[in-house]
């Protein structure tokens, strides 16, 4: 599985959670719980990756997050 960085967040709007893939344009999902919003999102990824690769798109590389300690 790739990493990408994945926010999850409540929306009152939707009245559900929303996930968004920040470093793939248009990538998200949502459920009605954390969990299944984040096992939506890893799908969305696995989709957004397939569908790239069959149009011949660049696929972003996760950026992940670098820890400084102090």
């Amino acid at each position: 599985m790739n990493r990408y960085e994945i926010i999850i967040y409540w929306s009152e709007e939707d009245a559900a959670f929303v996930a968004e893939v920040p470093e793939l344009p248009g990538c998200m999902a949502h459920g009605d719980s954390y969990e299944k919003a984040l096992k939506s999102a890893k799908n969305a990824i696995r989709l957004w990756i397939d569908t790239a690769k069959e149009f011949g798109d660049p696929i972003p590389k996760p950026k992940g997050r670098k820890l400084v300690f102090a």
